[in-house]
């Protein structure tokens, strides 16, 4: 079976959330199937080094991303459209005229398209049976919140859900990464069943390649900044929840990876702004908690499979840990205010020992749960599903 797979994201190497999902999806894939990958590029991205992995795509095509700019003539326009103003902002006629073009080059049996902004793009695969991965609405269905000021927000939810439930009508199967956001799309999509929970996954065994040399009263947050969660949620912890652990342990040390994208860099004492580094994960395995204070957003953090995997404790909140079966005392702590937060951070650094078996036993549950071991074989069994005339005849909405 020949797979056409178009994602957002140019995975190579995987440095943040989304890419790492599509690089472990690839690697699955590739490892059956002869797979070619479409995918946009950002300005940072180094497509022209060619450091691919063994099991790579055999054809790789690039377009190059644009930026979503709310104040566009085209976004503006956006406001009269059915379709999300980013969506009509950012949709790229050079992407659309590169999937047709790959298409006519060879016989595809089956298309997937990684995230919204791909799956967008499904008049140019039209008549291939397709599947959408990673259909995300958390993010949306939380900026919707709030009173009467936030208004606007809850009419862009609107919009967006009646989109996504047109869209998804175009494909055969779609993914989502935890039961939370199974749930938001059965209220985005009212019918439509044919929906499967594909959880984010690492390689658990290449992560414990990682040595560690633990180094105390050490903290680490890994996250691109261009995506406004992340910053958000160093905003917050900077100024609210830092502060106090300084206070108490004042030879904390903080150090923040990943892309710093357009937004205004964050200071504070002994705190590092590295921007992307080469091997982010044994920066992880090298702190001694990983703090992932978010707020908002959707999916699930693999920022925490990482930080698990490695055998890093962490600390974060309920929407961090939001569509994981991890507990928090258990596996990890979570912690929702300023000052429960500091004190789950101040108890990790100063008790080494429960910290150990803390992060000892969360990395136990990605192991049994959210290795690709365990998440991808479920994934190629829908893959191969999707492309079998059976199950193409299978009415997808009740």
């Amino acid at each position: 079976m020949r797979i056409l797979f178009l994602s957002r994201w140019y995975p190579y190497p995987p440095d943040n959330g989304s890419k790492i999902r599509v690089f472990n999806l690839l690697r699955g894939l590739c490892e059956q199937h002869p797979v070619s990958l479409v995918s946009f590029a950002d300005s940072g991205d180094h497509v022209s080094d060619g450091v691919r992995p063994a099991h790579a795509p055999e054809d790789i095509r690039i377009c190059s991303f644009r930026e979503f700019a709310p104040h566009s003539r085209r976004a503006l326009i956006g406001y009269a459209r059915a379709t999300p103003r980013y969506l009509t902002d950012t949709h790229r006629p050079e992407m659309e005229n590169l999937i047709r073009d790959t298409i006519r080059r060879a016989r595809y049996d089956l298309v997937i398209a990684s995230q919204t902004s791909m799956a967008a793009y499904h008049r140019s695969f039209c008549g291939i049976p397709a599947i959408f991965d990673e259909v995300e609405l958390g993010l949306d269905r939380a900026q919707a919140a709030g009173t009467w000021s936030a208004l606007r927000r809850r009419l862009t939810w609107e919009k967006h859900r009646r989109y996504l439930a047109r869209l998804v009508r175009n494909f055969r199967i779609c993914t989502v990464t935890s039961e939370s956001e199974r749930r938001l799309l059965a209220e985005a999509a009212p019918g439509y069943r044919a929906v499967h929970v594909v959880p984010n996954c690492i390689d658990v065994d290449e992560s414990n390649l990682a040595s560690s040399r633990r180094i105390p009263k050490s903290l680490i947050f890994t996250g691109s900044f261009s995506y406004w969660p992340n910053y958000d949620a160093m905003v917050w912890f900077l100024a609210e929840i830092y502060p106090a652990i300084k206070a108490q342990i004042p030879d904390t040390r903080l150090t923040m990876t990943g892309d710093p994208g357009s937004r205004c860099p964050l200071t504070g004492p002994d705190v590092v702004q590295t921007g992307k580094i080469d091997n982010v994960q044994q920066a992880i395995a090298d702190a001694a908690v990983s703090v992932v204070p978010v707020r908002a957003g959707g999916g699930t953090r693999l920022k925490i499979l990482e930080s698990l995997a490695l055998r890093t404790p962490v600390v974060t909140t309920s929407k961090g840990v939001e569509g994981l079966e991890l507990r928090s005392g258990e596996h990890l702590l979570i912690a929702d205010t300023p000052r429960d937060f500091v004190q789950a951070v101040v108890r990790l650094l100063q008790d080494p020992e429960y910290a150990r078996a803390l992060a000892q036993r969360g990395c136990a549950v990605i192991r049994s749960r959210y290795h690709q071991q365990v998440v991808l074989p479920h994934f190629m069994h829908l893959v191969n599903g999707a492309a079998c005339p059976e199950v193409r005849k299978t009415p997808v909405f009740a």
